[in-house]
């Protein structure tokens, strides 16, 4: 009846391959914006906007992230009142 939940670890590879892809995908990008045929204002405002993209793509995954492990808390403790309350109920006793 006790249920313990399964921590998913991620290996070094998926880690190393996400790390890898948003280094390639931030150089491509960099390479793009330095070999467009465009003033050096445009080139500097399209850096500035990959880099606010970057940054806020990143508070979007925490944010997600830390909404998902309070659920998860808040199922934990849910649970453990539940087993509490089972453990302590006594069906043959008079009401």
């Amino acid at each position: 009846m006790n249920e313990t939940p399964v921590r998913q670890q991620n290996t070094a590879a998926y880690y190393g391959q996400a790390a890898a892809s948003f280094a390639v995908a931030l150089v491509a990008t960099a390479v793009g914006i330095l070999r467009l045929e465009a003033d050096t204002w445009v080139r500097a405002f399209l850096g500035i906007a990959v880099l606010y993209l970057v940054t806020s793509a990143f508070t979007l995954a925490k944010v997600v992230r830390d909404r998902q492990e309070a659920g998860q808390l808040v199922s934990r403790v849910d649970q453990a009142r539940l087993e509490k309350l089972l453990a302590e109920h006594d069906p043959f006793e008079k009401l």
